[in-house]
């Protein structure tokens, strides 16, 4: 019976049993399509990350990321905990890795802590900016079971946008709305049926900005029709809000960092630092980075 082993990490934390859980399959050869999905179904956490040869030899590894329920072109978490694991490994790693995955080329650089000692990793999105169409002030409400009143409008309204991995960015008018927030799988199914394209991935990102603090954001993340309730930390949305943010700032050549906050209202809190850059020429460009901390080892039986 082939075996294969794992490590899970949690990762945007430095303490065991917070942030978002990670399991890391780091020599996946062999293992089929369905096997990938069978068992990142079996881990049951949101994504679980599957690492392969490249294909080409110049980069470091392919990595395929698979939901509980289907496989991600794209995804931050997945790629900053494989980052830390696979350094952790090494007896010399290098400094950036390169992962070949769906969404293109993803740029991994590894974090130290002051000791020297591997802390996490910093990931460069596949993908600029992208924004796609508008979604109703009212069906975002319902799925997240607020009042029109709790949507924020006056910097965007709601909509999708991508740096790899799309999903419905609405900003929320207070952190105190935000906590109320909780999915209405009828209000999902509905828009899903109103917006067919997005069938596949009708993943609602809210935001709202912590008073008193012009670069902290608290953030939820809803995808129940894909098997997660809630994340508690989803670093390709924050890096496509990150983009966005930067976007719609004054100026040609604009620099901006975030911390966002996520997880704290499941009893998971999460701290994704989230960057940005707009030049002149157009395109916005974002990453993400944060810790991680190792918690389980263990071998599957497939």
């Amino acid at each position: 019976m082939p075996s294969y082993d794992y490590t899970t990490v949690n990762v945007f934390t430095d303490q065991r049993f917070r942030g978002n859980p990670l399991a890391v399959i780091p020599d996946a050869g062999g293992l089929t399509d369905a096997q990938m999905q069978s068992i990142a179904a079996e881990f049951n956490l949101s994504e679980t990350a599957f690492v392969l040869p490249p294909e080409d030899p110049r980069h470091h590894a392919r990595v395929r990321i698979f939901t509980r329920t289907s496989e991600m072109p794209f995804a931050g978490h997945p790629n900053v905990g494989t980052g830390y694991v696979l350094a952790s490994m090494a007896g010399d790693p290098p400094q950036h890795y390169t992962f070949e995955e769906i969404a293109g080329l993803v740029r991994v650089h590894i974090l130290r802590d002051a000791a020297g000692a591997i802390s996490g990793a910093r990931v460069a999105a596949p993908r600029s900016l992208t924004i796609d169409i508008g979604i109703p002030v009212e069906v975002v409400a319902a799925c997240a079971s607020l009042a029109g009143t709790d949507i924020a409008t006056l910097c965007h309204t709601p909509l999708v946008g991508s740096v790899g991995t799309p999903f419905v960015i609405a900003e929320i008018a207070s952190v105190e709305a935000l906590s109320r927030a909780t999915p209405d799988i009828a209000a999902f199914r509905k828009a899903v049926a109103q917006f067919p394209d997005m069938a596949a991935r009708f993943a609602l990102y809210l935001y709202a900005w912590v008073e008193g603090d012009e670069r902290r954001i608290r953030a939820r993340m809803f995808a129940p029709l894909g098997g997660t309730w809630e994340d508690p930390a989803t670093g390709s949305a924050a890096a496509a809000l990150a983009a966005l943010l930067t976007s719609m700032a004054p100026g040609d050549n604009v620099a901006l960092q975030y911390a966002i906050e996520q997880g704290v209202e499941m009893g998971r809190p999460s701290l994704i630092i989230a960057s940005a850059v707009k030049t002149g020429e157009g395109p916005v460009s974002a990453s993400i980075a944060g810790t991680c901390v190792p918690v389980m080892r263990g071998t599957l039986l497939v």
